[in-house]
Formats: C-alpha cells, structure tokens, sequence
C-alpha cells in the first residue's frame, strides 16, 4: 500500500477498482459484517442490500411503502390472470364447435397457433411502446382490445371468426408475458424478484387453468364471451382510475463498484492501523472502519415534489420515459441473440408452452372421447394443473429467493446469478414424469387420476416453477437489458408454442399419442436439464459476454 493511497482513501478519496472484477450477474447481495455504507433492507432482511439501489427521488417506485407496491401488483396480478383466461378457456368446446362451425380440431388448432404468434409479435411491438408512452398507457390500451376480441367472439357464426378472436386477444395478452414483468421489476428489489415473477407465472397458469373450468359450467359458449364483456368492462374502470405507472429514470447503477471500493479501503486503512502508519484514534479512520449509519435515516434525505393524483393518472408517460426512437426501442431485442442464458431462457419457457398448449388441443379429445367426460367434466381436469401451479409458485418463487439469499450468505455474502438454476432439478423430473403420465397414461385408458392428477397435476407444477427460474436468470445476468431479454425470451417462447400448436395435430395423427409421448419426454429431459451446463459453466459465458454486453449497453 502506498502513503499517496492512504491519503487518498483517508480524505474521503476513492481507491481505483479493476474492472475485471465486477461482472454482470455476480453481485453483493448480503452485509455480513455490517459495515457498508448502501441502503439495506428492514427487519429480518436487515442485512440483504437493496438491488436496485433507491434513488433519492421521492418519486422513485421503489419508495413506494410496502402496502402500495402490494395494491399496484394485485392489480397487475388480477389483469394477468383475466387477459391469460381470455386466450385459453375455449378448450371445452372444441368437440361442440367442430360440429357447430362444421371445422375440423386442425383448423382450430390453426386460430390457437394464431394467438401465439400475436402474442410473440405483441411483445415486440408492445414493450418499446411502453418505454415510449408509459406501462399505464399499454395496460389500458389492451385491456380495451380484449374487450373488442370478445365483443367479436360473442357475434361468432364460423370458425374464421375465431381467428380475428384470437389474433386481438393474443395481442392483448402479450403484455401479461413481458410488460408485467418489468413493471414488478420497477418496484421490487432483487431479493424478492423470485417470488414476484413466480406470481405473475402463476397468473399466466391460473388464468390459463380456472378460465376453462368456469367456461365448461356456462349455459354456452356465447355466455363465456359476454361474461368476459362484462369483466373487462369492470377492470377498465378499475385501471383507469387506480392503476399507477411505475416507469422511471434510473441512473447507471453503481452499487458494485461502490462496495469494492468500501472493502478495498477499509481493508487498506486496517493494514495501515496494524502497521502503525495511522493511528487508529484518527477520526479519518474511524469514518472509514465504522458501521453505517441507519436505513431509516434515508428516509429523511428524499428529494424531489411528490406528484399528484391527477398526474399519476395521467395517460402518457412523457417525463420518465425513454426518449431514444421507437425503432431504436425496438431492434434493441435482436442484440440480445448472443447472449446464451436469454436464448436458453426462451426455449425453456417456450417448452412449457408446448406442454400448456398439448393440453389446451387434447383434453377435449382425449377426455371426451377416451374417458366419455362431458363438457363440464373436461374442463375440471384443469383444477388438477392449477393446484399444481399454486406448489411450484411457491417453490420457483419463494424458496427460490430463500436458496440465492442462503446461498449468497456461504459465498461471503456475493450472489452468482447461477444459484438459482440449482433449484432446476426437481421441476425437470417432475416435469418429465407429468408428460408420461399425461400421453401414455391417457393411451392406456388408465384411471383417470393417472393422466389428470398426476399428468397434469405435475405439468403444472413445473410449469409454474420453471418459468421465474429462468426469467429471473437471465434478468440477473443482464440486469441493464432486462426488458429486451424478456422481449427475445417471449419471443422465443411464443414462436415454439406457434410451431407447436400448429403442428400438435399432425404430429399426433403421424406418430400417435405413444410415441410422441415420448418424444416430448426427451424433449424435456434436454431442454430442462440443459440448466447443469449453466451452473457448471455460466459464469464463464458471462464473462466470455460481458465486453459484448457493456457495448449494447452503450457504455
């Protein structure tokens, strides 16, 4: 250590961080000592650092009090779970409309595959527009449309009517699958990302799950359309005047490169105390070595004219916003294909598209036909996913967020974004296991149980624990381009279930419901496990990715 050095950290100074040491995804998550000088949470989190840290803009979401950052996610929850219903309750009576509409389960596997591609199609056009003109502005706009693809739907006298149903309602629902989010994102911190997004993962499957049941109970199709009317009607108004934007300007995060210096010239300062080159009664080194002050004082050093109602009603976000082009916004996504965690994010959840859309275009078939259920007994097979989905929620989301913050803790309190994927094994046994049981259980005309309960009891389970693992991976590896790689993961993701649902017929008629069992078991097997390669490896391909990454991010 140099006296030049010393000095300099002693007059509040900053000692110089290589950069090699700082590395997207690998941040300080824990103070184990207590003694850096960053905002840190409450209570029992006292000691876990707030990733992002807050600004001191009382306008920064997230100052919002816990109470509020609850009521906004409730909103965005109940609105997942309406627009996921929407495009996916319909599966109870595709035996009916093949003979009302005189259409065959291909053609109406060809208006599903058609709400996949708009919802792909969505997200891309979607996202930037919420960059430009705000989240408030995208919710209220597609809340609107899926109005409109049920008001259409209602007025239905062929099957062609049920594309323009689903090409609007797909495009409607894109939101639910990258708008959320990011807008969960904005208010909730890093140590709770988990937990958020395996929420709004298990909207999407809830939704997906509970629209059909209710459906199957109706006096008829039409009456499913107009009960949705009259929902959205509701949640409209509810939006328009309680729904808030959460879009804000937030300056390039620092955090890391903060604490390195705080560890490098504390440590520093102790050497030069042991060597006798400072004494340890010199108030400098008292201000360097000592615990920070509390949390709460923060809250006394807020800036800023808090906005009023009226203006955060308003329709357009103008002032936070990003100001670079539409078009800049939009082809920002496509950087992203390099980066493998968000490539591998996309087909992981793109495969679970191909397991929800498997049993979307088979129960009615299969449940029909092989097991003589009525309308309303095949859409109460879908409470079996559903209890599955409320299981994984909370073991991809809480027990998820619990694992990297013990896991940070045995790491001298540093997180590598790879400690959530070890939580990956479970979901693809269980994965597996739900796909066998589902196609061979239900070919062998086994009990009901065995592809209901067990099939689709386990598919939704990994459905919905899978899902946040490997969205929060991928945010966490490129914190800064989070919105375009939930952009190009959903994508992906829609693109497979496009491919899948188009094809899911043919395939089935070629190969028969045994082989193609299997085939997606393997399948399965392959793409979930692929998760070991990113634990084994994934720091490395971040680090190989980081001069990439720094550049797209313009820094």
């Amino acid at each position: 250590m140099s006296l030049p050095q010393l000095e300099q950290i002693l007059s509040g100074g900053q000692v110089s961080i290589d950069p090699e040491e700082l590395l997207p995804g690998t941040i300080h998550l824990v103070d184990m000592e207590d003694s850096l000088h960053v905002k840190k949470g409450k209570g029992s989190n006292a000691d876990i650092i707030l990733r992002p840290q807050p600004l001191d803009n009382v306008n920064d979401p997230l100052r919002w009090s816990q109470r509020k950052k609850n009521a906004q996610f409730s909103l965005l929850f109940v609105w997942s779970v309406f627009l996921a219903a929407t495009v996916n309750w319909n599966g109870p009576y595709w035996t009916e409309w093949t003979e009302e509409f005189n259409c065959t389960y291909n053609d109406l596997n060809l208006t599903a595959a058609m709400c996949f591609l708009f919802l792909g199609l969505g997200c891309v056009f979607l996202q930037p527009t919420a960059l430009k003109l705000g989240r408030r502005f995208v919710y209220l706009v597609c809340t609107l449309l899926a109005l409109v693809s049920n008001i259409v739907g209602m007025k239905a006298t062929n099957w062609k009517f049920m594309i323009a149903v689903n090409i609007l309602s797909g495009f409607a629902a894109a939101p639910v699958d990258s708008l959320v989010e990011i807008s969960s994102t904005d208010v909730f911190f890093t140590h709770e990302r988990a937990t958020k997004l395996a929420w709004l993962v298990m909207g999407l499957y809830f939704g997906s799950y509970i629209g059909p049941v209710v459906a199957g109970y109706l006096p008829n199709w039409q009456w499913a359309f107009k009960l949705q009317i009259i929902m959205f009607c509701v949640l409209f108004v509810v939006q328009l005047f309680l729904m808030e934007d959460t879009t804000f300007s937030r300056s390039e995060d620092h955090t890391d490169e903060d604490i390195l210096q705080q560890i490098r010239s504390k440590e520093i300062v102790i050497l030069a105390v042991q060597s006798g080159q400072v004494s340890e009664k010199d108030a400098r080194v008292q201000h360097v070595v000592s615990n920070p002050v509390s949390s709460d004082s923060d809250e006394k050093n807020v800036s800023g004219v808090k906005r009023t109602y009226w203006k955060r009603m308003q329709l357009l976000e103008l002032e936070y916003n990003m100001k670079e082009s539409w078009v800049y916004l939009w082809s920002r996504p496509i950087l992203m294909a390099p980066l493998p965690a968000v490539i591998w994010g996309g087909v992981v959840y793109g495969a679970q598209m191909m397991w929800l859309s498997l049993m979307a275009t088979t129960q009615s078939e299969i449940f029909g036909t092989y097991y003589g259920f009525s309308t309303s007994s095949t859409g109460l097979t879908n409470l079996a996913p559903l209890a599955g989905c409320f299981i994984g929620m909370v073991y991809g989301g809480q027990f998820v967020d619990w694992l990297s913050v013990y896991m940070a803790k045995r790491n001298k309190g540093i997180l590598e974004a790879e400690y959530r994927l070890y939580a990956m094994v479970f979901p693809t046994l269980i994965n597996a296991a739900g796909v066998l049981a589902y196609g061979l259980g239900a070919n062998s005309k086994a009990p009901w149980a065995v592809p209901v309960i067990v099939g689709q009891g386990f598919l939704g389970f990994s459905m919905t624990s899978t899902g946040p693992i490997c969205l929060t991976y991928a945010i966490e590896c490129y914190p800064e381009l989070s919105s375009e790689a939930l952009v190009l993961m959903l994508f992906v993701r829609n693109m497979i279930g496009t491919g899948f649902t188009w094809g899911i017929q043919a395939w089935l008629d070629r190969d028969g419901l045994v082989l193609t069992t299997w085939l997606m078991f393997m399948l399965s097997i392959i793409i979930n496990g692929f998760a070991i390669f990113f634990v084994i490896w994934g720091k490395k391909w971040r680090r190989m990715t980081k001069n990439y990454y720094l550049r797209i991010c313009n820094k």
